[in-house]
């Protein structure tokens, strides 16, 4: 499984705001979009390869209870920080909305 470029996620989340003046931000928020969905997508596959491996072990397959449990803690860690930014984008929408003008 490939690991996804998370250093490049504060570039991706700075980006929209110092690029917006200049017109650019129509791009930078298509890849920050591209960049968030394949997340999205990584972590649902994390998610259905643990749920394969506890199913396996379930029902007598032959697979190590050590990767299995790696697996349902890699998935656990991951969706929990999907989560995480998926809080820190909702606050930052709300701050924005509260904004007065």
């Amino acid at each position: 499984m490939s690991q996804l470029p998370i250093a490049n996620l504060s570039q991706l989340i700075q980006a929209p705001m110092t690029t917006q003046m200049q017109g650019t931000s129509p791009e930078i928020a298509e890849s920050f979009k591209s960049f968030m969905l394949q997340s999205i997508d990584h972590v649902n596959s994390m998610q259905q390869d643990a749920d394969v491996a506890v199913q396996t072990l379930a029902t007598g397959g032959d697979v190590n209870p050590a990767e299995v449990l790696t697996a349902v803690q890699k998935a656990d860690m991951s969706f929990r920080m999907m989560m995480q930014i998926r809080n820190k984008l909702v606050q930052a929408f709300q701050e924005i909305r509260d904004i007065r003008i």
